[in-house]
């Protein structure tokens, strides 16, 4: 039997990872495309995954065997901070409707995308798999947290009433070609990244909020797409998965921010605007799971600089067409 396999929000920073590492690995091989895959990277133009009926008859169009679901509402701090109810609400419809589909479609995997920020404020570190529903997550992203965390909740369900094989993986701070560098909405080292390349571009001061003090783990998109890949083959428990690099490889702001200096040869003045602000100070994840399971597979994560490297010598590349609102 054939397996096909439909990424939603297949145009986006993870589903373009995903596609890099299946058309670029040895077919074949551990993260590579297998011999009888098909592979769907499906992107909103396509459908509207708020909308029960165009999901529907997107499944129906691909009827696919296999489903990774990247589709979200997806900002950074100050985005979710001004648009709590969108992040809730049309989270909550796209992850809805996905599940229902792929199971009236008797889908025999699913592997939908949460995040780290689904965790509680109040909790003790490491973060590790048992712990998302142990309090209320951090106020600045609450809408979209919440709507995360029903995925965890509707995979149990799913499983408990029909049998369902979903589960979920909770990726770190994800960054790499094709991220969203729109200064509206982006994440933290993405909009660093266009802030660093218009001071350069413009002569202005390199200006990065809030003091650069809080810590985070970075995974490379194309490191993350291997793994998804694995997961999608190797992984059968409903339980939630964290994919990340160790807690011992936290990063804080101002190193991410000084590495970036570096990538883009920036000479100009570069300060840090303490006034805004900081969000989280550090989320720590165990990856001690995932390690654990992936022994024998030979995979390996890319060292933070390389990857960042990569990543500003594709932004400069691709400026032209890449995500980054208005031009200026």
């Amino acid at each position: 039997m054939s397996v096909r396999v439909l990424v939603t929000g297949g145009t986006g920073l993870v589903g373009q990872g995903i596609k890099y590492v299946i058309e670029t690995e040895p077919e074949n091989s551990t993260f590579g495309k297998q011999s009888g895959e098909e592979w769907f990277f499906i992107g909103s133009k396509e459908a509207d995954l708020k909308s029960q009926e165009q999901t529907m008859k997107l499944f129906e169009k691909y009827k696919p065997t296999h489903v990774i679901h990247l589709a979200a509402l997806v900002g950074g701090l100050f985005a979710n901070m001004a648009r709590k109810l969108d992040f809730l609400r049309d989270n909550l419809l796209i992850n809805d409707n996905v599940l229902h589909a792929a199971h009236e479609f008797k889908c025999k995997k699913v592997i939908s995308c949460l995040s780290t920020c689904v965790y509680p404020d109040k909790v003790e570190y490491p973060l590790d798999e048992t712990k998302i529903h142990q309090g209320l997550p951090h106020e600045s992203n609450f809408g979209y947290a919440h709507a995360k965390r029903l995925v965890d909740v509707q995979n149990h369900a799913y499983k408990d009433q029909y049998g369902d094989n979903f589960t979920s993986a909770i990726p770190t701070n994800v960054f790499g070609p094709h991220d969203n560098f729109d200064l509206e909405s982006a994440h933290v080292l993405p909009a660093l990244m266009h802030r660093c390349y218009l001071a350069q571009k413009n002569g202005t001061p390199f200006v990065v909020w809030g003091t650069g003090k809080p810590l985070r783990q970075f995974i490379y998109s194309r490191d993350l797409a291997k793994l998804f890949v694995w997961q999608l083959r190797n992984y059968e428990s409903v339980e939630p998965l964290i994919l990340s690099v160790g807690e011992d490889e936290e990063v804080s702001i101002k190193q991410a921010a000084d590495a970036l200096v570096s990538a883009m040869g920036f000479k100009g003045d570069y300060r840090f605007d303490e006034t805004k602000a900081d969000g989280q100070f550090r989320k720590p994840a165990s990856n001690k799971k995932l390690l654990g399971l992936l022994k024998g597979t030979g995979f390996q994560f890319t060292p933070f600089e390389k990857a960042l490297d990569e990543t500003v010598q594709w932004f400069r590349q691709n400026y032209e067409t890449a995500r980054t609102g208005k031009k200026q």
